[in-house]
């Protein structure tokens, strides 16, 4: 509660920060006092990881692709296309390398307990190339800062997510079940990449379509005079986009994304008022609730989960790893952005973007969706540890960070005193 008085960070990080540190105490108080009594406890915090997938990822990501600033997104969509599909792709590979690197080194000296191939090493890559800066866009908005800035780092983010999830699926499709050779076949590699395309490009397909239909119809029917029902089928058909798309073999939360932003641009000017206000106001409450529900059962399973493989070895490989992997990134491609780019994507925005490569409820639900082989244990709990650290430590240094960086107008401390006065004193006191 200390960062919500002081002002010092966003209400919706100090709220996250809350949450995440109040459900552990919670979760370690259980462990204690029940673990040696009844082994069954964590077996009530603990459900189908798919339920991430299937309920409170999907107005996450509907939420990110609704809530777009149109005009600054189309205005950088070749760099953000460039960050998001290439950028992410070379982030994925760049720390897969290196973290195989390092599983050779622990094989060497004895400290890995079990099998760990390759394509773990990419899988891994790609589930912590799914940045989810919210805190620090919070904190962006907060201040004002560069709108391409803000467009730059929000439309990677949001696509990302999406390349995210086709890149580690494809990754799974390269090395198929049962096929313990794991060696390299131009054959399986050739099935992967056509297994990346078709499915982003067909959930990409779906999720416009929908989109779409949806704007024909609020535009050629008179819902708008019943605002609620109105409401009631941009919601259901926007949900359905996702369940189809499942259906079809497709990705449901990319077809979702592609949804959401296509209706922003079409839909949306087609409601009443009255459904503008509320389609955004359901699924901003929506998205709310979903995160910091994530947010929450990061801190029970940190405890819960019964198979942990934490290798401090490991865990730092995979740091160092997301920082390269990070870097190779951002650096190369706005310096071959800018070759082309009127306006110039200024040295001191690459570093507040290298800085603000969050891992959040993505990397999290794309981890805990399969635990069954060592490996993926070991993944999962470097993983918790991953998103733990950027969201407290990069999350909390953002302010900082962004004013000593971008030299925003006002210092930070004056900032963070005008904050807690305009909040408080002046509300109580006379002025």
């Amino acid at each position: 509660m200390v960062f919500i008085c002081t002002g010092s960070l966003t209400t919706a990080f100090a709220l996250s920060l809350y949450v995440i540190c109040v459900t552990m105490l919670w979760m370690l108080k259980q462990y204690l006092k029940y673990m040696f009594f009844c082994p069954q406890v964590c077996l009530w915090v603990t459900f189908d990881p798919e339920v991430f997938f299937n309920i409170l990822l999907p107005p996450i990501i509907f939420h990110a692709g609704y809530s777009l600033k149109r005009r600054h997104f189309f205005r950088n969509l070749g760099s953000i296309l460039s960050y998001a599909f290439v950028g992410t792709v070379t982030s994925c590979f760049v720390t897969g390398l290196v973290m195989y690197g390092c599983v050779v080194f622990l094989k060497v000296i004895g400290q890995l307990g079990g099998d760990f191939f390759f394509t773990d090493c990419l899988f891994f890559g790609a589930i912590v190339s799914a940045t989810d800066p919210v805190t620090v866009l919070a904190i962006f908005n907060e201040l004002k800062v560069d709108v391409d800035l803000y467009a730059l780092l929000f439309g990677e983010s949001v696509l990302n997510d999406a390349v995210a999830i086709v890149l580690s699926s494809s990754i799974v499709a390269y090395q198929p079940e049962g096929d313990n050779r794991h060696t390299f076949d131009g054959s399986a590699l050739l099935k992967s990449l056509g297994v990346f395309l078709g499915v982003f490009s067909g959930s990409f397909a779906m999720g416009a379509a929908t989109g779409v239909m949806t704007a024909l119809v609020t535009k050629f029917t008179k819902l708008r005079d019943f605002p609620l029902l109105e409401t009631a089928l941009f919601f259901l058909m926007s949900w359905s986009t996702f369940l189809l798309a499942e259906a079809c073999g497709f990705t449901g939360v990319v077809a979702v994304l592609f949804c959401g932003i296509t209706q922003a641009h079409y839909t949306y000017n087609n409601l009443s008022a009255e459904s503008k206000s509320r389609s955004k106001q359901l699924f901003e409450l929506l998205d709310f609730l979903a995160e910091n529900f994530i947010f929450s059962y990061m801190g029970l399973t940190l405890f819960s989960f019964q198979h942990h493989v934490f290798n401090p070895l490991f865990v730092i490989g995979a740091f160092l790893a997301i920082f390269l992997g990070r870097a190779a990134n951002i650096y190369p491609l706005s310096f071959l952005l800018n070759l082309g780019r009127k306006n110039k994507i200024a040295s001191n925005f690459q570093h507040v973007m290298m800085f603000s490569g969050l891992r959040g409820a993505m990397t999290f639900a794309l981890s805990i969706r399969d635990t069954a082989t060592y490996a993926r244990q070991m993944m999962f709990s470097t993983t918790l540890l991953i998103v733990f650290f950027t969201v407290w430590v990069c999350g909390g240094g953002t302010t900082p960070m962004l004013s000593l960086i971008t030299k925003h107008e006002s210092a930070w401390p004056f900032r963070l005193w005008y904050t807690f006065d305009h909040k408080y004193p002046s509300v109580v006191l006379p002025s």
